[in-house]
């Protein structure tokens, strides 16, 4: 009887095993064509998808409740895995996903306010303005997040997801750049290997295994979701093969500060570290307190010196470019270069980096603002290499792909790589006009002597450039170009200037006049780049010190990456202004700013160097 029961066990199994691995090998993937994995019918289906929500213990505590922090971790993935088939996995991590804070007034920092000490007596009274908002936690389960499902699952993937530290159902503390984040996505990517815990509940033991994944990972996102992907790359983390940040920030110094200038990021006027902390703190209502007071008020507000802008070691701590030396995951960058809230300089310093460390690295621009991720089938080549393995010829790929200024963002132009080598820098001086419009020549005139602004922040960038005549900018016009020019990198200004106060704003604007007044007009069309600066730090990034009245400093500074062709008829002009209303702080009009004409010059990175521009 017993041998006839085990015979009957065994044939059960036996078919067990065949009816899985007949369900298993229902569906190929990937389907892969031109390098590229294919969508699949089924997988187009929800009904064929899982979707789940667990738990993953990191190595840190930010909350200091006496545990690890676990962060909350959603996965969507094809059903066809609970038999036996092992995928890898694109994953996107955002600290954005259980909702923000509102714009309630009060929410950013008051711009209006002098510079320097005198500015310093104002910060008591402009703190006390600045409003801690509350967020109303939008905490769900099992689905954190859509995105990436609908591109990347019906391609044969699975998608994770998961909240930062310190928000939704995300234990600990928002940091801003802080080393949990990026030790929270290392966590979760250590999981998807089998090297890190992973639980059903919040604070519970029963464990969940990653079983379905092959161990290969891929990261992207976009604006502060591509910032996390970096992040974690820089920790080395074994299994992340390939990352593709979208606008990332890669150093909230350069988001909130611009060569010891206090600037704002495009589009939030006033908004700074502490500001981001509170517009994300979404986790725990009983945590939030004691990070407030751990976090924001001892650590950040403590070391961000809104009064100075200088540099220092708290924002070098939070700065990704400083962190790159145990990173190995490949890396495809992508920015816009008319991005204004996070400048195209966060994604070139970190496609540097990469190329000097010998990571296979490309990088692709469009002429957009922010956000704009490459093309899905760009995206594609790079995951189906790195994570399906394919041998598709893109780990031989290097250069950039650039949008050029009236093309679709899906047909980049091909360029062995960023700045163009064929750009040589090209010197221009300044001859006087104020207050009219001066010239910009390749001839170095002699004794131009100096001419004067007067700063009033009421004016606009775009009302500056456009005005005729004013007292409150000085402008400098190449003559009309009879051929385009095609510039491709950093532009250079070396400036020679006197201030009227101890503490002035210094902004830059490279424009292409006249300008456009086509109702279907682009931002590329009279904006060429612009860079900002503190003359305080003409010496030096990290001490800045108070300007002798009437003296006269050099300072050399390089503005925003650039890759544009200015079109015949136009004319490329420098103006240069103080206050930058949508961007500095706003000190009382009156401050005036005197150029040495003589020893300002600006160096453009143009394609075929002095020639073509002749």
């Amino acid at each position: 009887m017993k041998s006839l029961f085990r015979s009957f066990l065994f044939t059960a199994a036996l078919l067990f095993v065949h009816f899985n691995y007949s369900i298993a090998q229902e569906i190929k993937i990937p389907v892969v064509e031109d390098g590229r994995a294919q969508v699949i019918e089924e997988l187009q289906n929800p009904d064929n998808w899982i979707r789940e929500d667990l738990w993953v213990e990191t190595e840190f505590d930010s909350d200091r409740d006496g545990q690890p922090d676990r962060v909350h971790v959603d996965v969507t993935r094809p059903k066809w895995t609970e038999d036996g088939l092992k995928l890898p996995v694109i994953y996107e991590t955002s600290p954005y996903y259980a909702g923000t804070a509102g714009f309630e007034e009060g929410l950013f920092w008051n711009v209006r306010r002098e510079l320097g000490a005198a500015g310093r007596k104002d910060m008591v009274e402009i703190r006390k303005q600045r409003v801690h908002p509350e967020v109303q936690r939008r905490g769900e389960r099992p689905v954190i997040s859509n995105s990436q499902v609908r591109t990347w699952v019906p391609r044969g993937y699975i998608v994770v997801h998961s909240s930062s530290p310190g928000t939704g159902l995300s234990d600990g503390s928002p940091t801003v750049g802080g080393e949990n984040e990026s030790l929270a996505p290392k966590a979760v990517i250590q999981w998807l290997t089998g090297k890190a815990n992973g639980y059903s509940t919040r604070e519970g033991d029963e464990k969940v295994e990653a079983y379905w994944s092959t161990g290969k990972v891929g990261m992207t996102g976009t604006s502060y979701n591509g910032t996390l992907p970096l992040a974690a790359a820089t920790t080395g983390v074994e299994g992340l093969e390939v990352i593709i940040p979208v606008a990332p920030n890669t150093s909230y110094y350069h988001y909130y500060r611009s060569n010891g200038l206090v600037r704002s990021p495009g589009g939030y006027l006033g908004e700074d570290i502490d500001v981001l902390y509170d517009f994300i703190h979404s986790g725990k209502e009983e945590m939030r307190a004691g990070n407030n007071k751990r976090v924001r008020d001892d650590i950040l507000m403590a070391n961000m010196d809104r009064e100075t802008g200088d540099y220092n070691k708290f924002w070098a701590g939070r700065d990704y470019l400083n962190d790159m030396d145990g990173m190995k995951a490949a890396l495809f960058m992508s920015h816009g270069f008319n991005d204004w809230n996070v400048m195209p300089e966060h994604s070139y310093r970190i496609y540097e980096k990469a190329k000097e460390m010998g990571l296979h690295t490309q990088i692709y621009y469009h002429q957009f603002g922010h956000g704009g991720p490459p093309p899905v089938e760009m995206m594609n080549r790079w995951f189906t290499h790195y994570l399906f393995g394919v041998d598709n010829g893109i780990q031989n790929e290097t250069g950039a792909w650039i949008v050029r200024e009236y093309d679709d963002v899906s047909e980049p132009t091909y360029y062995a790589d960023y700045p163009n080598p064929a750009a040589e820098p090209v010197t221009m001086y300044l001859s006087s006009g104020a207050p009219e419009r001066g010239g910009l020549t390749l001839n170095k005139p002699s004794k131009q002597g100096t001419e004067t602004l007067e700063d009033n922040f009421s004016f606009t960038g775009e009302a500056l450039a456009r005005a005729e005549i004013t007292d409150h900018r000085l402008i400098y016009l190449s003559p009309v170009l009879e051929d385009s020019v095609h510039i491709s990198g950093l532009a250079e200004i070396t400036v020679r200037l006197a201030s009227s106060k101890p503490a002035a704003n210094l902004s830059v604007w490279l424009v292409s006049l006249p300008w456009t007044e086509q109702r279907n007009g682009r931002i590329t069309d009279n904006i060429i780049t612009r860079g900002w600066a503190d003359p305080q730090n003409y010496k030096s990034l990290t001490d800045g010190e108070p300007l002798e009245p009437g003296k006269f400093y050099e300072m050399t500074f390089e503005l925003q990456p650039d890759d544009q062709i200015i079109p015949p008829g136009q004319q490329i002009g420098l103006m240069i202004f103080s206050s930058d209303k949508e961007y500095t702080l706003h000190p009382d009009p009156g401050t005036k700013l005197t150029i040495d004409l003589d020893g300002t010059m600006l160096t453009l990175p143009v394609v075929g160097g002095v020639s073509a521009f002749k």
